[in-house]
C-alpha cells in the first residue's frame, strides 16, 4: 500500500515537472528584432486596364437592290476582293401576283394604244382635206404618243418583274459585287437561301461582310472613376488573347461623350487606333487588353507601400521611424502617387530616415512545420 502510496507520489511530481518545462518553453519566445528600409527614388505609374476586342475600322455590308434566290456564290469567307469583283448572282423569283397585274396593264395599254393609232390615222386623214383644225389634229397625236408610252412603261415593269431589270441593265442588279476592297469577314447566306432588297423600309438581307484588316482599331470599355483621366491621343499597350509574349502600340482616338450602365457601374466606350507589323496577323474579333499609363511622375522619393500604417480612428497614413536601437517613433506622412508597390512621399520623411518593417512574417521552423503535417 505504501508502495502504490510513493508511485502515485512520484508520478504526480513528473507530471508537474513536465507541464511546467513545456510552460517555460512554449512562452520563451526570443525578443523581435525589426529590420529597417530607407527611402527610394524611382518613377511610378499608375497604369488602369482597359478589357475589350479588336476589330476592323470600317466594316461594310454588302445587301441586294432585288429579291429572289442566292443562285450562285463566287468568294468564301477571308477571300480577298476589290471594288467591282462579283460576289453572287441571284436569281429572280417574281410574285405571281404582280406579274399578273403587270401583264394586265400591258394588255390595257396595248388596246388603248391600238384605238388611239385609229383615231389618229383618221384625223390625220381629215386634217390633210381641211375638215378638221390643226388643234384636234394635235390632240389626236398626242393621244397616240401618249398610248405609245404606256405600252412602253408596262413592257419595261413586266420586265422588271421577270429578270429584275429593264433593258441592258438586267444583269446589274441581279450580280452582287463588293463596293469596297477589303477581306470577306462573313457570308451569312449559302446558295439557295431567299433575300430581300434593300429599299425605305427594310433593311435587306446581308450577302456578305467586307473590311479591311489593314485598318484596325482597339474597341473597349472605361468604367467612370478613370474616364475623366483620359485625353484623346493618349498612348497604348495592347495584348492580344490569342497571341502569347507580343504586344501593340495604339492610340486613343474616341471616348464616348456617353456613358451605359452595366451591373451596376457606368461604362464608356473608347477606340485607339492600332498600329499594326508584318510579324503579327490580326483577325477581327480577337480579345484584347489594353493598359493605359493615367499618371507617371520621375524620380519621386518613394518607399514600399508595406511599409505603410494606417491610423485606426483617422484613416490617415503613417510609419515608424528608427531614433536609436530597436527604438521607434510614429511620424505621420503625406502620400501620393502608387502603382500596388512602391508609394510617393509628399512629406514626413527625408533621405536619411529609417524606416521599420513591421510587418515581416517570421520563417516557419521545420519542427513546427513537421508538426503541423503529423497533425
Amino acid at each position: 500500500m505504501k508502495i502504490l502510496k510513493y508511485i502515485g507520489i512520484a508520478l504526480l511530481i513528473c507530471g508537474i515537472l513536465f507541464a511546467a518545462a513545456y510552460f517555460i518553453k512554449t512562452n520563451n519566445k526570443s525578443v523581435i528584432e525589426y529590420e529597417t528600409q530607407s527611402t527610394i527614388v524611382t518613377s511610378i505609374e499608375r497604369k488602369t486596364v482597359v478589357t475589350g476586342k479588336v476589330i476592323p475600322e470600317d466594316e461594310v455590308e454588302i445587301k441586294p437592290q432585288i429579291q429572289g434566290i442566292i443562285e450562285t456564290l463566287f468568294v468564301e469567307e477571308g477571300d480577298l476582293v476589290n471594288t467591282g469583283d462579283l460576289l453572287a448572282r441571284i436569281k429572280v423569283v417574281p410574285n405571281e401576283q404582280n406579274l399578273n397585274s403587270a401583264q394586265g396593264r400591258l394588255a390595257n395599254s396595248k388596246i388603248v394604244l391600238k384605238n388611239s393609232k385609229i383615231d389618229f390615222d383618221r384625223s390625220k386623214d381629215l386634217f390633210s382635206k381641211g375638215i378638221i383644225s390643226k388643234q384636234e389634229f394635235e390632240n389626236s397625236e398626242l393621244r397616240y404618243s401618249q398610248s405609245k408610252q404606256d405600252v412602253s412603261n408596262a413592257t419595261s415593269d413586266l420586265q422588271i418583274i421577270r429578270s429584275g431589270s429593264a433593258g441592258g441593265a438586267a444583269s446589274a442588279n441581279t450580280n452582287i459585287r463588293a463596293t469596297v476592297p477589303g477581306t470577306i469577314l462573313e457570308i451569312p447566306v449559302e446558295e439557295g437561301f431567299q433575300v430581300i432588297a434593300s429599299n425605305s423600309f427594310n433593311a435587306g438581307t446581308t450577302i456578305a461582310t467586307i473590311a479591311d484588316l489593314n485598318k484596325m482599331i482597339f474597341e473597349g470599355k472605361v468604367d467612370e472613376a478613370e474616364v475623366g483621366k483620359l485625353k484623346v491621343g493618349m498612348p497604348l499597350e495592347v495584348n492580344l488573347g490569342a497571341i502569347e509574349d507580343q504586344s501593340l502600340e495604339a492610340k486613343l482616338k474616341f471616348i464616348a461623350p456617353k456613358g451605359n450602365e452595366e451591373q451596376g457601374a457606368v461604362q464608356f466606350i473608347i477606340e485607339a487606333d492600332l498600329f499594326l507589323n508584318d510579324s503579327i496577323f490580326i483577325r477581327a474579333g480577337y480579345s484584347a487588353n489594353a493598359s493605359l499609363v493615367l499618371q507617371r511622375k520621375d524620380s519621386i522619393m518613394a518607399i514600399p507601400e508595406s511599409l505603410l500604417q494606417f491610423d485606426r480612428e483617422t484613416e490617415k497614413p503613417y510609419v515608424e521611424v528608427s531614433v536609436g536601437e530597436q527604438k521607434f517613433e510614429r511620424r505621420d506622412v503625406e502620400i501620393g502617387i502608387s502603382d500596388g508597390v512602391n508609394v510617393e512621399i509628399l512629406s514626413g520623411l527625408t533621405k536619411e530616415d529609417l524606416i521599420k518593417v513591421w510587418n515581416k512574417t517570421e520563417p516557419i521552423k521545420k519542427g513546427d512545420d513537421t508538426k503541423e503535417e503529423d497533425q
